[in-house]
């Protein structure tokens, strides 16, 4: 059995500290990878503004970066990890090498859902006199607006996937409870509770993702 009273609230703290963990990652990522996702789309060479030097640069730093094993990554990019906030442990530190790790992932998500927009939308603006930057704002983004949502439903719980591993090397979370609550003491109920409540999190987001994803599709 559980001892609810001693576990209960650590189990809360953790899963505050996941959710705060991946909301803070998720922002940075979206802020960061939209503009790569666009910027990977117009440079590319069916592209509008086809630039090879900059789309083979980008491309291969976005691939480079989606390639590394995330668990790798936290090893890697410690000392960026301390250069920003004085520590590689706990759940602020680990704010880094997750928002390192989902802006490539994003951004190439982001692509692809920008590449669903109808060519001949995007033939219409320009047609209209539309510049590159309204065609991005007022064609490209709006439009892709269903597919960005599922992007960043996907990115999201890729997140919590990756801030759970972070637990391995202290980077607090339900990841870290589970490994000092239940692996470290031989408890499997323990463990078991915290993946039901990984579980929970992810049904939910994954849910209300694809609500919001199906209604814009329909407008």
């Amino acid at each position: 059995m559980i001892d609810w009273d001693r576990i209960g609230p650590a189990l809360w703290q953790s899963t505050v500290e996941t959710s705060y963990m991946v909301s803070v990652s998720m922002g940075l990522s979206v802020l960061l990878g939209v503009p790569l996702g666009v910027l990977l789309l117009l440079t590319a060479p069916d592209g509008l503004l086809p630039r090879r030097a900059v789309s083979t640069v980008v491309g291969g730093i976005v691939n480079a970066g989606r390639s590394v094993p995330f668990i790798v990554l936290l090893v890697l990019v410690a000392p960026v990890t301390r250069l920003f906030t004085g520590t590689t442990i706990g759940s602020t530190a680990t704010i880094v090498p997750l928002t390192i790790a989902a802006v490539p992932f994003f951004a190439r998500l982001v692509e692809a859902a920008l590449r669903e927009v109808a060519p001949g939308k995007v033939e219409a603006a320009r047609a209209m006199g539309a510049s590159t930057g309204q065609v991005v704002r007022s064609v490209l983004l709006p439009e892709a607006r269903p597919g960005l949502i599922a992007a960043g439903t996907v990115t999201l719980i890729a997140l919590i996937s990756y801030s759970a591993m972070a637990g391995a090397i202290g980077g607090g979370g339900l990841g870290d409870f589970a490994i000092r609550y239940g692996y470290q003491r031989f408890d499997t109920a323990v463990t078991l509770a915290c993946v039901v409540v990984l579980l929970v999190m992810v049904q939910v987001l994954q849910s209300a993702g694809d609500r919001l994803a199906r209604r814009l599709a329909h407008r």
